[in-house]
């Protein structure tokens, strides 16, 4: 990719980034349909404050099931009244941290990602209004903050670690540089990589 083509945060609009997300999807053949494993939606909230993008994660309280407080994006199961991943994730952000579905635009979605508790995650991308009127769930969620799409697409702050699993086989585990006291790794670190690809931050080698 050129650097003509390689987008810095202050240049990316909505529009570039529905567009990329759309010509990503066109390109994509696997989604959750063929994994076995109960169905989830994240959603990856953007917004625009002080000249750049932001992307809004959350920090895991110390009561729920799986990953601990950890770093996520606001999600979870979808549900039977779900009419689809996409309803699913902005009903989880607004149940988590109070986001309402109207001051959500979805701009697309990544590839679902297999998790190691067997959850196919299905991250969906949207622009919402900043601020919003936060609302913590607690029993879910620690603390709500942001990191500049800047700062995230900074290679330098992206540490790549190779793990061997009993059987042999390898993965790459992406960590980024602690932001504000929070370390981003593990499943929503791949998706944040994959994001920042799919918009030009990252080769698609990396």
């Amino acid at each position: 990719m050129s650097d003509s083509e390689n987008p810095s945060a202050a240049m990316l609009t909505a529009e570039d980034i529905r567009s990329r997300l759309e010509t990503y999807c066109r390109e994509m053949t696997e989604h959750g349909e063929m994994f076995n494993g109960r169905k989830a939606a994240v959603l990856i909230p953007l917004y625009w404050y002080g000249g750049e993008w932001h992307v809004l994660f959350t920090r895991r309280s110390e009561g729920v099931n799986d990953h601990k407080g950890q770093v996520s994006f606001p999600g979870g199961a979808v549900e039977a009244d779900d009419r689809n991943v996409y309803q699913a994730a902005l009903r989880e952000a607004n149940e988590e941290i109070g986001l309402v579905p109207g001051n959500a635009e979805i701009l697309g979605r990544l590839k679902d990602y297999i998790t190691i508790s067997q959850f196919v995650i299905s991250p969906i991308v949207a622009r919402i209004n900043w601020p919003f009127s936060i609302r913590i769930n607690s029993s879910e969620v620690s603390r709500v903050f942001s990191i500049p799409l800047s700062y995230l697409g900074d290679r330098s702050n992206i540490d790549i670690r190779t793990h061997t699993f009993s059987d042999g086989q390898t993965t790459r585990l992406f960590y980024f540089a602690p932001y504000d006291g929070e370390l981003l790794w593990g499943i929503t670190a791949r998706i944040t990589v994959r994001l920042l690809k799919v918009l030009g931050f990252l080769e698609n080698s990396y």
